[in-house]
């Protein structure tokens, strides 16, 4: 006996229809069009592509390839998306996203899902959706928040999978994995602190939740040595090396007071101390510098970096797992991963 139809499968059906003749009328085109465009296809330029999947997201539509290609276990992809600072340019060639991005691959081969790497606007990070939203993924895993903690709290409260590595914020709809930020920063100011160093600078853009965590850190070690937080001691220089080596050599240039910094990644460290050396100070005899991320560079620059460590190499699962658990329908919370201080002759111990 043929199966019956399910009615609610009809009226759902029927809704997406009625929303798609609403997009074609909005986007000024018909709706195999819409159609086309919502499932990628090349055949629509991009400009209309886009259109139509604003449209699409201004009126909660969702395709329903995702849901059939789960029931029936045939998609198995997950998109990765690394967005880029349409200014400062950062390249997926950087070493945190290299490694990142290679830890996530290294757990979604282990359970047997495919990835698909693709980049957005970091200003549009909203456009991240359209992979799951045309059905050619099953969910997001997003590298970093960037400036848009809302857009990413819109694509969860439309029940987007999503799952984000960064830090944890408040009013935080969606779910992210990232290390300790704050303990990060507090433990490379502290030390610092320990090596008697009184005038520490401060390089990165607080304008980034993860650097405004660790900023937070910075603040909070300098609080505890009875220090205050000096505004001419912070550089909100990009992680991008080919607009931060300008900015970092005028800073270095301009600051000759301080004794110590404290710089948000291992690629900006290593920036820091060319820069200080090109204006004839020493590292770590006039300025002890300390990174973030322990990338493999780190031990083996000159001279080998002070940095903390983030746990690149345990990310990978903790993130696909967070975004499978969303798909078994589990509450997504964020979660933190802890951090610690690698001690190398850039900042060495005591």
């Amino acid at each position: 006996m043929p199966k019956s139809k399910d009615p609610s499968d009809s009226s759902a059906g029927e809704q997406r229809r009625l929303q798609m003749v609403d997009i074609a009328r909005l986007a000024g085109v018909s709706v195999s069009t819409v159609s086309r465009a919502l499932n990628g296809s090349e055949l629509v330029n991009a400009e209309t592509r886009q259109r139509v999947a604003e449209l699409a997201r201004s009126l909660n539509y969702s395709i329903n390839f995702g849901a059939r290609n789960l029931r029936l276990q045939e998609n198995k992809t997950v998109a990765v998306v690394v967005p880029y600072d349409a200014k400062s340019r950062q390249h997926i060639s950087d070493p945190f996203f290299l490694s990142i991005v290679g830890s996530i691959a290294d757990a979604l081969t282990d359970r047997g899902y495919d990835m698909l790497l693709s980049r957005v606007d970091a200003e549009r990070l909203d456009l991240a959706s359209h992979w799951f939203d045309s059905g050619k993924a099953i969910g997001v895993v997003l590298i970093g928040q960037w400036r848009h903690h809302d857009q990413l709290n819109d694509m969860a409260a439309r029940k987007l999978p999503l799952v984000v590595w960064g830090g944890e914020m408040p009013q935080q709809l969606y779910c992210s994995v990232g290390g300790d930020n704050v303990l990060g920063g507090t433990l490379a100011a502290r030390h610092l602190l320990q090596l008697g160093r009184r005038r520490i600078a401060f390089v990165g853009d607080a304008n980034l939740p993860e650097v405004w965590l660790r900023r937070q850190g910075y603040a909070q070690a300098l609080r505890e040595a009875g220090l205050d937080v000096d505004p001419a001691l912070e550089l909100a220089a990009p992680f991008e090396p080919g607009v931060a080596t300008e900015v970092l050599r005028e800073f270095c240039s301009a600051q000759r007071g301080f004794d110590g910094v404290v710089c948000c990644s291992d690629v900006l460290a290593l920036l820091t101390i060319q820069a200080l050396r090109a204006v004839g100070r020493s590292v770590p005899g006039d300025v002890a510098v300390t990174g973030y991320d322990d990338m493999p560079l780190a031990a083996y620059c000159d001279p080998p970096l002070t940095t903390v460590h983030q746990p690149v190499a345990e990310a990978g699962a903790e993130l696909v797992e967070a975004l499978l658990g969303q798909l078994r329908g589990e509450r997504a919370g964020p979660r933190t991963m802890p951090v610690y201080l690698t001690l190398r002759e850039s900042a060495p111990k005591a």
